[in-house]
């Protein structure tokens, strides 16, 4: 996997931890760091090693979305063809944070904004400090408030009504309302937010990866489904995982009155 340059990343013990870091400018996002981005999310298909991710931001906040200068006023210079590419490009990163197995967790530590606010969306879990925001601003730029799948997601978080008014005003929600209205998982101090959310990660670690991958991978596929479908889905990839060894172990752990050592 090529190392990323446009932000800080490491792993330890099987998570990963992505820190966006640009703090001068809120993390604001570039050209380059939504690429690589998304290529990073897009190679941790295949690396097993990597059991869970966090994601964060230094400084301030967690990412303010697309950097005025360095991208809007680009895009402005360019014809519709370079912009559809862009747009294509961005979208490219959030469905990949969703087709990636490992969970994914977002320690929003300030604003998450436009596409930062898209990019928390797109996590599977969301942990923000009493002072963290979220706001998805596009219409205040004179933009389609649906934009990177913001208008798939968000309605399948908080409802429609919900939706509607947070892309429709592009107003910013603190994070106790965003917790109130199941946007954020759970709100925690600052001093703590960083711990909190390796705590989750380690715990997602420790679990059975393909089944907690299988989990992300249905809840993807019956968004779109009727009733039927997702029946018959998940009593597949359900036959997949109790074939695998992770199964038979929590029966042995079970049975032996021990935790299980999950493997996959």
């Amino acid at each position: 996997m090529k190392e990323p340059t446009t932000f800080d990343y490491a792993e330890e013990a099987g998570i990963a931890t992505i820190a966006l870091n640009r703090p001068e400018r809120l993390n604001a996002l570039t050209f380059e760091v939504y690429a690589e981005l998304r290529d990073l999310f897009a190679a941790l298909v295949d690396r097993p090693s990597v059991r869970a991710v966090v994601m964060t931001g230094r400084g301030r906040g967690f990412c303010s979305g697309g950097d005025v200068e360095a991208i809007i006023g680009e895009l402005l210079r360019r014809d519709v063809g370079a912009q559809l590419e862009f747009t294509r490009m961005t979208g490219a990163l959030i469905r990949n944070i969703r087709a990636a197995p490992q969970p994914v967790v977002a320690a929003i530590n300030g604003i998450a904004a436009g596409a930062g606010a898209v990019i928390a969306l797109a996590s599977d879990f969301r942990i923000a400090t009493p002072d963290a925001s979220l706001a998805f601003l596009f219409t205040r730029v004179g933009l389609s408030g649906a934009d990177m799948g913001a208008a798939y997601l968000l309605p399948r978080i908080v409802g429609v009504a919900r939706a509607t008014e947070l892309l429709f005003l592009g107003d910013r929600i603190g994070a106790e309302d965003a917790l109130r209205i199941g946007l954020v998982n759970r709100v925690v101090g600052a001093d703590v937010l960083m711990a909190e959310a390796r705590g989750l990660a380690e715990r997602l670690a420790a679990g059975p990866s393909f089944a907690l991958g299988m989990t992300k991978a249905l809840i993807n596929q019956e968004l779109d489904t009727d009733f039927a479908a997702a029946i018959e889905a998940e009593a597949q990839g359900q036959a997949i995982c109790m074939a695998l060894p992770d199964f038979r172990e929590a029966f042995e752990a079970f049975r032996a009155r021990r935790p299980p050592a999950f493997r996959r």
